[in-house]
Formats: C-alpha cells, sequence, structure tokens
C-alpha cells in the first residue's frame, strides 16, 4: 500500500477519530508519546496504602505498570510489562489490569496473587467530584518539544480488598479514600536517557526546586463533601525565585474556585527529605486567604521510583523488556537516606488536611519534591 495507515481495531467503529489514521496509531510519532493512569487509595488513618499505574507507549510497542503497597516505612511492588502488539487495547499486564466501570465515575484497580511478591488487590475507584483538567504540560529544550502532556484527575472514595502476607484488609467507602490521574502525550522521563545528545536539560546546579501535588477528599460535619487539588511549583536561587500555582477547590457539582497562590511552610526530614507537614497558606481569586494546614499521618506512601518514575536501578518507563516481563521487590524500610536516593523523594504521602474556612478536613496524598539547595528547610 503507497499509503498505508494503521491497523483496524474494534474503536475504528466508534464516531471518536481525532486524526486520519486509525486507532491504533496516535498523531505524534515521538517515542515519548504515552497514555498513562496513575492511583492511590488509603486508610483515613494512614496505616496502609496502595497504588497502581500503569502505561501506553505506542510509539515503543510498550505496555507498562505496577501495582504497590505500603505500609509504614515498608513497601511491596510488582511490575510488569509486555509487547503492545497485537492487543493495544487491553489495559492488562500479567497480573496487572485496569478496567472502566463506568466512565468518569467507577474504575477498577486489580492485581492478582502473583509469585513475585505476596500482594494482591482489588479495588473500585468510585468518584465524589467530577473530573478536573489541570494546565497543560508543556516544556522544550532548545528546539525540541520535550514534553506535551494534557492531564485530569479525579477524588472519591473506594471499596474492595487488599491482601498482605495472607493477611486480608477489607477497604470501605467510610474509611478509605481514593485518587486517581489520566495523562495523554509525548511525556518526560520516558525509555532510557540518550547518550548521543547534548547534556543538560535538568534543573541548573545551585537552584532550588519545590513541589507539590496533592488531591484532597474533603468532609463537613455534615458528611458533604468537596476536594482540593493543591499544586505549586516553585525555583529559586539567590533569595530570587519562580512560583506556579494550578489550584483548585473541586465541588461535586463540577464548578471550582480558583487558588492563585499558595505560599508554603512546609518541613521536610534533613536525612531523607521525606514531607513532615506543615502550613499553606492559600490566597483565592477574589483576594481571601484560605489557610490550610497539611499533617503527614504515618510513614506509609507509596515511592513512585519503584513504579519507575524518573528511573529505577537503571530501568524506565516504557523500556523494552520482552513479550511479557514481570519483576518486583520487598523494601523493609524506605526512610534510610540510601533507600531514599535510589526510590527518590516524589512519593503518595499520607496526609490529613484541615480547612478552617471550609469547615471541613480532609484525606488525601501529597506528592512532594524538595530538590536542591533550600538552606530555610534546614
Amino acid at each position: 500500500m503507497n499509503n498505508p495507515i494503521g491497523p483496524i481495531l474494534p474503536e475504528d467503529e466508534q464516531f471518536t477519530h481525532q486524526i486520519t489514521d486509525t486507532f491504533a496509531t496516535v498523531a505524534s510519532s515521538d517515542p515519548a508519546w504515552t497514555e498513562k493512569v496513575c492511583a492511590m487509595a488509603m486508610a483515613r488513618d494512614g496505616s496502609l496504602q496502595i497504588g497502581f499505574g500503569l502505561g501506553k507507549y505506542t510509539n515503543r510497542n510498550v505496555m507498562d505498570g505496577y501495582g504497590a503497597v505500603s505500609r509504614g516505612v515498608s513497601q511491596w511492588t510488582v511490575r510488569a510489562s509486555r509487547r503492545l502488539a497485537p492487543d493495544p487495547t487491553t489495559t492488562v499486564i500479567g497480573p496487572l489490569r485496569y478496567e472502566v466501570l463506568e466512565p468518569l465515575r467507577r474504575i477498577r484497580f486489580h492485581l492478582e496473587p502473583n509469585d513475585t511478591q505476596p500482594i494482591a488487590f482489588d479495588w473500585e475507584f468510585e468518584a465524589v467530584v467530577p473530573p478536573f483538567e489541570e494546565e497543560r504540560t508543556h516544556n522544550r529544550n532548545e528546539y525540541r518539544v520535550s514534553a506535551d502532556l494534557v492531564r485530569y484527575h479525579q477524588t472519591g472514595v473506594c471499596s474492595g480488598w487488599i491482601e498482605l502476607d495472607g493477611e486480608r484488609v477489607e477497604m470501605h467507602p467510610d474509611t478509605w479514600v481514593s485518587t486517581r490521574d489520566h495523562s495523554w502525550g509525548v511525556r518526560y522521563d520516558v525509555g532510557t536517557p540518550p547518550t548521543d545528545t547534548e547534556p543538560g536539560g535538568g534543573i541548573p546546579a545551585g537552584v532550588g526546586f519545590q513541589m507539590i501535588w496533592c488531591p484532597v477528599l474533603m468532609q463537613r460535619p455534615d458528611g458533604s463533601h468537596y476536594a482540593l487539588h493543591l499544586h505549586y511549583v516553585w525555583h529559586a536561587v539567590g533569595g530570587h525565585g519562580r512560583k506556579t500555582v494550578t489550584a483548585q477547590i473541586e465541588h461535586p457539582d463540577g464548578s471550582s474556585e480558583q487558588i492563585v497562590d499558595i505560599v508554603p511552610h512546609l518541613r521536610f526530614d534533613p536525612g531523607n527529605r521525606r514531607l513532615l507537614g506543615g502550613e499553606l497558606d492559600c490566597r483565592m481569586a477574589d483576594g481571601a486567604e484560605r489557610p490550610l494546614t497539611v499533617e503527614v499521618l504515618d510513614d506509609t506512601g507509596v515511592h513512585l521510583g519503584a513504579g519507575l518514575y524518573f528511573g529505577f536501578d537503571g530501568h524506565h518507563h516504557g523500556e523494552w523488556r520482552g513479550d511479557l516481563h514481570v519483576d518486583g521487590e520487598h523494601i523493609a524500610d524506605c526512610t534510610t537516606p540510601e533507600t531514599a536516593r535510589r526510590l527518590h523523594q516524589i512519593r503518595d504521602t499520607v496526609v490529613r488536611v484541615i480547612d478552617p474556612v471550609g469547615g471541613a478536613e480532609g484525606w488525601g496524598n501529597c506528592q512532594p519534591i524538595a530538590y536542591g539547595p533550600w538552606p530555610e528547610l534546614g
């Protein structure tokens, strides 16, 4: 065929095409093109948390993912990778399964019992608020667009079960919360870093980088809910800096209230830079102050590094591992400085948030990074 198109899939029967090709093909030929979901469920007391991630790399012919359990300082992780073809739309990789039960409302995350680690779970996410879009990620490295990514997130509750070392724990919506996000586009940190391109593109030496990404389910004394999404990115050097804030209060009816600024007063462990808690002085679009208190509930919190975020033991998202590859590990103590460097900082820290203005408390996952020099943090 002189002008070939991608293979025809069952999805091509639907009236939802976006480009002049089949659903087997994406709009960009960039090998970093990714579609990804990432989710967590946690007990409100912070005693236990599970994490799930799944990524599809069409131009790499790979689908990979992870399932993880965190209890205190310990983490158990199972990773799986498979050849994408000839089944690009089935979201199953070995023991990992992702299933949409009701679009934008109910999602199932499943890790089957396996020979890699003594963990399994079957959890159903149920939305409390609708999904909300985030700001597009658009990064340039000289002449190349190195990231062009869209994402939405959603906050809710969950039900289901977890098995850890033969012990079964039931999850109930009144005692567990769950959050998820879904993104697609040309993504950063996909595949082994190239060795034949100009070095650089990271955070320059001497520059401090700090961020949080934090969805929270809030509950008032009368049982009604809303959600918070707290996200800022801050670069600082020599007393000067630049900070971007994309945060809001999200309501079940789909409306939202923008938070235009966040002044963080957070504390970090100087040995491993784990978040210890603190305050966030938020300012709304109308100028009203909205102070929040962030309490870290426990050492529990899935390290996303073990799910290959920013690489792990020489392996990376989207890496070709063969027709099917499953591995994993148990890390008994994730808090030691050596292990923290191996896993990186970013993790789903279990937090409780107090919102005096809204008259509510909430529970969620805070993903923090404090990189480079921050002398004021110790």
